[in-house]
């Protein structure tokens, strides 16, 4: 039904605001909507193939119809005063034409997808004893994957599109050197790009004909980092030895610290951990710090503390993982004897997802493979999502320049999702301009078409998510059924919170923190604390930054709070920096912060913002390294969050509340073997599922403002990679996919994702 009863008023879900849905859907939880005519609680019903309706809690099969028309509410009148409470006109039925505004948009369906068209292949005769053997043992192989695996000598790019079987051609491949063309164990190189895939392909290789485990144990096989590591720590046990090793990122984090202080960086404003990460890109770009060119003030800070940093490790003799490539290639290239061996030793090279190859990585294969050429790449150019951590599709488009006597294979039969799901995945990915040709074909259907929906904000999305999932595991479907996807972290707030207060079990990223955790909302919630308790020490410290005040700053102020019996936040008022002009402003922190405790959170946040000079503060502070997450955006999302409260003491308790269920989820997953993922799109990479959920599929979200901003300047380039996470999220379904295309994004009007522009629905 499409009405119920909210204290004395009649509400209609088509006659109200679109943008209180949301709000309904909470009160209803609570208890406060009751059905016009039997009085019974009823909950709203926010899903995804459905409008929005109220339905009763119980389940009872008892007579209860509200009869409704497109035009009219009708209600037939038991009394003459009052229905159960509700007050009615005397002595006559209700009829009163109403005007139907259907703010709701329905979910659609996608169209244009051509029918099915069976185009079953039969298994490829036998063209070998090899190939017959492998069908005797059910290794069944496709034509264009059996004509990669027994390739002769020489370079060989594959093309392996999405769910074509990659995994099963780089084995059978190996099996093949191995069984066919009589190739030790041992001069084979097998490069992975996680030490789970090379452990998969180890046990896969086990079901083949005529390899034993012995094969297995010699085979060189592994990430790039371990096989390269392995060949340093042989030839230069002492320097390279393992307790040597900087294994741990807050080491790391700890040497640019104190080579910070020498700039006078604050470490709790300035974003060690990007430094981190451009460092390492720097470093798998083969760029030292004299010849890295810094583009802005940040990066300035970051070459001098990659100088520091390099500096430090030289004079203790430690060394990172980076160093594990770059010091074995730099090993090579002192040592044309050592070279000469290795390249003698490996006769032949089979690189996994090729596409995700960085500079090193691939300057490392290149001269191993100088004297032989059999490198075996195999990759998808339409998958390379990594630019971020150095990777270069580049290398995959352009493998012919440097290997210009390759051969190149396409798979492009996916085993994995439905004809709809292809067809889609095919036509977005279509409209990027560098990529190398491939269309994919799917091998079934099952008649479900992808689905389009439209949620008025992030919080209304992750309800009608969680609600849509609700209702098919109540009908059977598995949790491990589902994933829900999204571009940044961030983006997981509303999905998280929603899960957290469900029944549904859960599994998240190691990676993902609390978003109440991060540097720009634990200084706005700062304020917002201190309002409730005036000597909360970690409140202080969490908005110094937003005040320009060192940290050094609170135990002076922990002394005058004792000494003159006030609190921290009066304190502020005798704060001395010798800048008027900021003093002037720490003066005007006293008032601001004691006059929220009567506003609503968003009311407070907005006073913050604008009274206290806090949008400022975020746009001097900048993103501080990182492209992807800006200060701006996560303040936006928590005046999202907030709006759903009424009291400041309410909200910090929710806060708090998701910070700690953040720690429990991660400490759960990790044992979890049973639930929905919840995940960014690269993480989900070579992953599958039934069903999958997209969200924020618009503007500034998929694809990211910065990539749109970088389109702005001239450079296509990130947009592209944008629309390949789009593929590669699309691709990880099999069954199902659900695309959320928000009416609002971060507080604001929000438009569909350019990449659904050939969508039609």
């Amino acid at each position: 039904m499409k009405t119920a009863i909210k204290g004395d008023q009649l509400i209609h879900l088509e006659m109200i605001d679109r943008s209180s849905y949301q709000r309904l859907y909470e009160e209803a939880k609570k208890g406060q909507l009751l059905c016009p005519v039997c009085s019974e609680n009823v909950r709203l019903i926010l899903g995804i193939e459905k409008d929005p309706y109220f339905q009763h809690h119980s389940h009872k099969t008892k007579i209860c119809q509200f009869e409704q028309t497109q035009n009219e509410v009708a209600v037939s009148v038991v009394s003459d005063q009052e229905l159960n409470g509700f007050r009615l006109p005397k002595s006559r039925a209700i009829s009163e034409p109403m005007e139907i505004r259907k703010p709701f948009k329905s979910a659609k369906t996608i169209k244009g997808i051509s029918d099915f068209q069976s185009d079953h292949k039969e298994l490829p005769t036998a063209r070998s004893p090899y190939i017959e053997a492998l069908q005797q043992h059910k290794i069944y192989l496709d034509h264009n994957q059996i004509e990669a695996v027994v390739h002769p000598n020489g370079a060989l790019l594959v093309l392996a599109g999405a769910g074509s079987g990659k995994t099963r051609v780089l084995t059978a491949r190996t099996a093949y050197l191995m069984t066919q063309l009589g190739v030790e164990a041992n001069q084979i190189m097998l490069v992975t790009f996680t030490a789970k895939a090379a452990k998969e392909m180890k046990q896969r290789l086990l079901n083949y004909p005529s390899i034993h485990n012995r094969d297995i144990q010699q085979l060189v096989s592994g990430t790039f980092h371990s096989l390269f590591y392995r060949i340093l720590s042989h030839h230069q046990p002492q320097k390279w030895n393992s307790q040597k090793l900087l294994n741990k990122e807050w080491q790391r984090r700890q040497i640019l610290k104190e080579a910070g202080k020498q700039l006078d960086l604050d470490e709790k404003e300035f974003a060690y951990d990007a430094a981190i990460a451009q460092i390492g890109l720097w470093k798998n770009s083969l760029l030292s710090p004299d010849e890295v060119k810094p583009i802005s003030t940040w990066e300035e800070k970051t070459v001098f503390l990659y100088k520091k940093y390099e500096e430090f490790k030289h004079r203790q003799e430690l060394f990172d993982f980076d160093d594990m490539l770059t010091g074995c290639y730099e090993l090579f290239r002192e040592d044309d004897r050592l070279l000469q061996l290795y390249q003698n030793r490996f006769q032949y090279f089979l690189i996994d997802e090729f596409q995700d190859i960085n500079k090193v990585q691939y300057e490392l294969i290149k001269i191993l493979s100088a004297k032989n050429k059999n490198v075996f790449a195999v990759g998808d150019d339409d998958q390379a999502i990594y630019a971020f951590r150095g990777s270069n599709p580049q290398y995959l488009r352009e493998f012919e320049k440097d290997f210009p006597y390759a051969d190149v294979v396409l798979l492009n039969e996916n085993y994995r999702s439905t004809h709809e799901i292809v067809s889609l995945a095919n036509g977005i990915i279509l409209e990027n301009k560098q990529r190398r040709p491939k269309k994919m074909h799917a091998q079934y259907t099952i008649e479900k078409k992808p689905i389009l929906f439209f949620p008025y904000d992030e919080e209304e999305e992750a309800t009608m998510i969680v609600t849509d999932i609700g209702e098919k595991i109540s009908e059977g479907a598995n949790p491990n059924d589902f994933a829900i996807l999204f571009r940044t972290n961030t983006s997981s707030r509303a999905i998280f919170e929603r899960l957290t207060n469900s029944s549904l079990p859960f599994i998240i990223d190691q990676d993902i923190e609390s978003f109440y955790e991060r540097f720009i909302v634990r200084s706005m919630l700062g304020f917002l604390k201190l309002s409730v308790n005036e000597d909360d020490p970690s409140a202080m410290s969490d908005i110094f930054p937003a005040l320009f005040l060192k940290q050094s700053v609170l135990t002076d102020m922990k002394a005058s709070s004792i000494l003159n019996d006030t609190t921290l936040l009066q304190c502020l008022n005798d704060v001395k920096t010798n800048f008027a002009f900021q003093e002037k402003k720490l003066k005007k922190v006293l008032p601001v912060v004691r006059s929220l405790s009567s506003l609503s959170p968003l009311e407070a946040i907005n006073k913050v913002e604008k009274e206290l000079g806090f949008g400022e503060f975020i746009k001097k502070r900048g993103s501080e390294g990182n492209q992807w997450d800006k200060g701006s955006d996560d303040l936006r999302d928590l005046k999202v969050a907030a709006k759903n409260f009424t009291s400041i003491q309410e909200f910090l308790q929710h806060t708090n509340h998701m910070a700690a269920m953040n720690k429990e989820i991660k400490m759960q997953s990790k044992q979890r073997k049973d639930g929905i993922t919840l995940s960014t799109i690269h993480r989900s990479k070579g992953l599958e599922y039934k069903t999958v959920y997209i969200i924020g599929t618009v503007d500034g979200s998929l694809p990211h403002d910065f990539a749109l901003d970088s389109l702005r300047e001239g450079d296509r380039e990130p947009l592209e990679e944008e629309r390949r996470l789009l593929y590669v999220a699309i691709t990880r379904a099999k069954e199902a996919l659900y695309l959320s295309v928000p009416n609002h994004w971060r507080g604001k009007k929000a438009k569909p994702s350019r990449f659904l522009s050939s969508v039609r629905y």
